[in-house]
Order: C-alpha cells, then structure tokens, then sequence
C-alpha cells in the first residue's frame, strides 16, 4: 500500500521513512547524506516557492508588505515586513502558524518534498523568540531555588522549541514536552 498522506509539519521528513539499506559504498553514503539534509539552492528554492505563496495572499488581502526569502539554521525562511500586518499573525501566533502550514503546503503541492520553512511576519518570532527566552530563565531559576519541577502554560511547536533551546543551553536543568496538542507544554525540572 502507498502512503500519500502530507507529512505534519512538527514531523520530520524522514520520521516516518523505511531505513535505506547501507551497502557501504562511498556513493550511498554521500546519496543518504543528500536525502537528510537538502541542499541550500533546494532550501532557496522552497522560501521563492512560500514567498510567492505568501504574496498572492497578501495581494488578495490588499495588504501591503516587503518579502524576503532566505535561508537560515538549515531551513527555508520567508520574512513580511510592513504595516498593518497584525492582523496576519492573531492572537499568539495563531494566524501566523496557520498561514505558516498553508505555505508549506504549497512548497509541497510544487516540489513534493516535506518542508520545514518558517513564516515570520512582522518580526512576531524574533520577539516572541527574546520573550520565551526570558521565561525559559524565570523557569530555570525557580527550579534551582526550590528544587521542584516548573509547568510553563501550553506553547505552539515553535515556542516550545525556543525554550527547550534556552533551557538544555543552562546546566543542572532539563526540558521535556507533556500533553496533547493544543495544549502541549513544557516541564522543566533538575537533572537527573
């Protein structure tokens, strides 16, 4: 049976693949090698793909935006810049994540391969990135004064990557996820 279903964008590409035979040879390795990590000009060519996406929307929208596509960390990146663009990233993020999916969507209907772009609109990621950050630090002082785990409030994929981030960079602290989406969130708690 085939499998035609898109891929989650909080999956991996690759989580649900059969393993590739390893035969050994230089060649299958560099060909496994290429398979995991696309290379730069194929990552260009999914933010131009998300970019144009992205612009018809804003086009239908009568919005009025600047879009850069690059890429960033090994992924896609496509970045609105502009006024009047709150409307596009709602209350938390929500708008955003969703016009985010919608994006790679499209890369995906034009390439066939699963994305990881990621949407920034108005700068709301940077910011949220620096406020996470700041939590994340609350979080890691309160579990070294008292010793006890931290429950941070539930957080998109993208937040809960920000503060996982932040909290394995501190040492005596981990991190881990719990819960079912939307209302996944974050533990931080001494280490073991």
């Amino acid at each position: 049976m085939t499998d035609t279903s898109i891929p989650r964008a909080d999956q991996s590409p690759d989580e649900d693949a059969a393993p590739i035979a390893k035969t050994g040879t230089e060649e299958t390795e560099a060909e496994e090698r290429g398979k995991k990590a696309p290379a730069e000009s194929d990552l260009f060519r999914q933010s131009e793909i998300a970019a144009d996406y992205v612009e018809g929307l804003l086009d239908i929208l009568d919005y009025d935006g600047d879009i850069d596509e690059l890429v960033s960390g090994g992924r896609p990146v496509v970045e609105v810049v502009g006024a009047r663009l709150q409307n596009l990233v709602g209350q938390r993020g929500a708008t955003l994540e969703a016009l985010q999916e919608l994006a790679r969507l499209a890369v995906f209907r034009q390439t066939g391969t699963p994305s990881r772009l990621l949407l920034d609109v108005g700068g709301y990621r940077a910011n949220r990135r620096k406020e996470l950050a700041a939590v994340a630090k609350n979080a890691v002082e309160k579990v070294k004064e008292y010793g006890e785990p931290v429950r941070l409030e539930p957080m998109s994929a993208f937040e809960r990557k920000c503060v996982h981030d932040v909290v394995n960079a501190m040492a005596g602290v981990e991190s881990e996820s719990e819960g079912v989406e939307p209302s996944r969130r974050i533990v931080v708690r001494p280490a073991d």
